[in-house]
């Protein structure tokens, strides 16, 4: 894979184009991919801005010193039922990146570290199979007793769905209770989620949320009446991420739920890195002559007045971050390839934003929760977790850290690397004054790491102090059985930084995300502007999510055809 796509940090003052796409992160890629390969323009007229020095957006794909083994810093993962990143992997740019498993380990030996209790993650299936019940620290429900942090997932969503009649009716083939207790499954497709969300009710006498739809209950509110609060906090711990089961739409939470993070779904990746995708994408459009990505370039403003205006329609204004000069751009169509954060940093007082004129719009963009996460990549020279039987996956835990997952190891040198931390929602916070402090973790040098490769990294350490922390909550985790030595390289990463301003996004509960979706691809109806990306998806978090929304705002409002590799029955939403 070519990684070394050319990118102009220059400015071209004046400079003409008729589509100007905003973000070179996968959905503004994906536009400027399709709108040239398709030949709806030629390149010139499709120009791509960013204010990084860097493509991809939220994904990162790294190479730690000392070792040949990538490291993930954004999205790391793809589900083999999501059709356009699958056949663009797998098919379309199969000569330029290869496509591995996402190995999630043995259940048998990975770590569930809970209340100070440590057990293994299948330790709830292997007391079912000898007709018992697991008791945790948890004082959940007496009926709750036993079940894993899935199977109670899947009995809040099938007994939520069989309180609605008309659910229960026409999905009842698709709704399956087993001869367990605990065995729940669902056969639902995406097009049927989009036929229940909408409609959904809660139908439970004496709960505050009686008679009201899904759609306008928060996850959390939902969990609580379920199976208590001590029943939300063992599912939030159990279950890897607060993002999950943050308040967000519990209509929208559902799928979610028991098709991405259940257990038993299998996962791909990129062998060389999942940011491949994005490179794909850039070296593919920048084959056209006249292509550019031009980067670090920040969109200052954009406006319908300008002298320009009987040729083009639109005037945009960046700022040069090299020369710190601004610099004009004409344009017929704007492509906003970003997420909500990026959105607020622009000029709130333009024709497009303003809040006095847009009121819609501006509610629209509010309709989703940024979600604060955070990865910290730890080199190691040899995989110290494999005394305890572990090669991949992820262990939990409620300790800050959340999770950890075991990346790889190089033959070559054993040096090995592991994602310290998976953090994100409140667990944001404990170590964000812990990121702050002045004195970064010290690099040491390792026989194939020397000291003067390694200084190379120091802008990207994590905190001498966040280090020493996290230290020691994996050795709270793992157990005394093993010593965690110190790692000789760390890499940091806060995704709630700007401009990003989250690692993903949820909707908020109470909006008409049916409605929202479309609106957002073209807000105004009279002007050729265009919101894409993962945060106002129905797949949100996954870099399908942003692929969908480019693909339909193509197909819609430039008027663009499915590609040949895109099969006609893929459903891609609202």
């Amino acid at each position: 894979m070519n990684k070394n796509t050319p990118l102009n940090p220059g400015m071209k003052d004046g400079l003409k184009t008729e589509v100007a796409i905003i973000g070179a992160g996968t959905s503004g890629l994906y536009t400027a991919y399709r709108l040239t390969d398709a030949k709806k323009y030629t390149a010139k007229d499709v120009q791509v801005f960013d204010l990084s020095t860097r493509i991809g957006g939220r994904l990162e794909s790294v190479l730690m010193p000392g070792m040949n083994v990538i490291g993930e810093l954004g999205g790391m993962r793809y589900l083999t039922s999501q059709m356009i990143v699958t056949t663009l992997i797998e098919q379309v740019f199969k000569n330029e990146m290869t496509h591995i498993d996402f190995p999630m380990g043995d259940p048998a030996n990975l770590i569930m570290y809970l209340r100070k209790e440590r057990t293994k993650q299948n330790a709830w299936e292997e007391a079912q199979k000898q007709g018992k019940e697991l008791v945790t620290r948890y004082v959940l429900n007496k009926d709750d007793v036993g079940f894993s942090n899935d199977q109670l997932f899947n009995k809040i969503i099938y007994d939520v769905l069989t309180a609605d009649a008309w659910c229960k009716k026409k999905y009842a083939k698709k709704i399956i209770k087993g001869k367990s207790k605990y065995d729940y499954s669902f056969t639902l497709t995406s097009r049927d989620w989009d036929d229940i969300k909408p409609r959904l009710k809660y139908n439970f006498e004496g709960s505050p949320y009686n008679g009201r739809k899904v759609n306008d209950i928060g996850f959390w509110n939902l969990i609580k009446d379920q199976v208590s609060q001590e029943g939300y906090e063992y599912l939030a711990n159990a279950g890897g991420y607060y993002s999950n089961t943050i308040n967000w739409n519990a209509a929208e939470a559902f799928p979610y739920m028991i098709g991405d993070f259940s257990a038993g779904v299998k996962y791909r990746t990129i062998k060389e890195g999942y940011d491949s995708i994005a490179y794909a994408l850039a070296n593919a459009y920048m084959d056209n002559k006249n292509a550019c990505i031009w980067s670090e370039n920040k969109l200052i403003t954009f406006s319908k007045k300008h002298k320009n205006s009987g040729s083009y329609k639109y005037e945009l204004i960046f700022l040069n971050l090299r020369s710190n000069k601004q610099w004009r751009v004409y344009a017929n169509s704007i492509v906003l390839g970003m997420p909500r954060r990026s959105l607020e940093l622009l000029d709130q007082e333009n024709f497009f934003f303003n809040i006095n004129k847009q009121e819609q719009l501006n509610n629209n963009i509010r309709s989703v929760i940024m979600e604060p996460s955070f990865k910290i990549l730890m080199a190691f020279e040899s995989p110290w977790w494999k005394k305890l039987k572990l090669d991949s996956g992820h262990s939990i835990t409620d300790l800050p850290m959340r999770q950890c997952y075991y990346f790889g190891t190089d033959p070559s040198n054993n040096h090995s690397m592991l994602l310290g931390s998976y953090g994100d929602m409140e667990t944001e916070t404990f170590w964000k004054a812990l990121t702050d402090d002045k004195v970064l973790f010290t690099v040491r040098a390792t026989k194939d790491a020397p000291l003067a490769e390694l200084k190379k990294f120091n802008s990207v350490q994590a905190t001498q102090m966040m280090v020493n922390e996290l230290l020691n909550q994996l050795r709270e985790l793992h157990g005394p059985t093993v010593t965690i030595p110190d790692p000789y390289v760390t890499w940091f990463r806060d995704w709630a930084d700007d401009p990003f301003g989250a690692g993903y996004h949820g909707w908020k509960a109470g909006y008409s995300v049916k409605d929202v979706m479309p609106y957002m691809r073209q807000p105004l109806k009279n002007e050729r502007i265009h919101i894409v990306g993962e945060a106002y998806s129905d797949q949100q978090g996954w870099v399908e999510g942003a692929f969908c929304e480019a693909e339909k705002m193509l197909n819609i409002h430039f008027k663009m055809n499915r590609p040949d590799w895109l099969p006609k029955d893929y459903y891609m939403g609202w």
